[in-house]
């Protein structure tokens, strides 16, 4: 598995994060950071999106970022140059997936089905995305992919909470879970900050419980 996929694993969780305005970006990084998960997938759904990616990499350079929602081959471009290490997509677009691994960058498309697993291994995939998780049966669903495609691994997002994080993590073959339940739009949209760093912290001491 390469580094940043190591990373993405130690760190059990991704949050899942969509900022509508960049004077978020840095006081939300920072309380990702202190609350000790210095990762994000930062959705491209919004126009703050590019700006806020660059922000969090220029000021807090030790956050793994990614960029998610990604369904152009431009938005790649621009979310690599903004500072993304990883690019998520909803589903498998084979022009966007076959785009990233030609230039080495690190991409979770969706999979949910046999023939999207299909695609990623033949590609020599190692990991991909199981979205939308809850709707298409959660991790049931992912165990069955996973027996006859032995090495792939999955990162499900898609209504993961703290409530279900252990049914999740609890599968070998899941390296982490996208979740947005300690980043939620209208606490980053009030300024809590503080709210958002200690729910982190309970996330990532959840993980540590879970994993043992």
């Amino acid at each position: 598995m390469n580094e940043l996929l190591q990373r993405v694993q130690e760190m059990g969780v991704v949050p899942v994060v969509v900022l509508n305005d960049t004077k978020d970006a840095a006081p939300l990084a920072r309380a990702l950071c202190e609350g000790g998960l210095p990762c994000a997938e930062v959705t491209f759904r919004t126009e703050a999106a590019e700006e806020s990616i660059r922000i969090m990499a220029e000021q807090f350079p030790e956050m793994l970022l990614g960029a998610g929602t990604v369904l152009t081959i431009d938005q790649v471009d621009r979310a690599v140059a903004a500072g993304a290490k990883f690019i998520v997509s909803p589903g498998f677009d084979p022009e966007i997936v076959d785009y990233c691994l030609a230039k080495d960058i690190l991409v979770l498309p969706g999979c949910i089905t046999p023939s999207e697993v299909a695609q990623a291994v033949k590609r020599g995939m190692e990991v991909v995305k199981f979205f939308p998780a809850e709707q298409f049966g959660g991790v049931a669903t992912i165990k069955a992919l996973a027996a006859p495609y032995t090495n792939v691994k999955f990162m499900p997002t898609g209504g993961i909470s703290a409530k279900n994080l252990a049914d999740y993590l609890g599968f070998g073959k899941i390296v982490a879970c996208g979740g947005s339940w300690m980043v939620k739009g209208d606490m980053i949209a009030a300024g809590e900050f503080d709210k958002i760093k200690e729910m982190t912290a309970e996330a990532v001491s959840l993980v540590k419980e879970i994993r043992g």
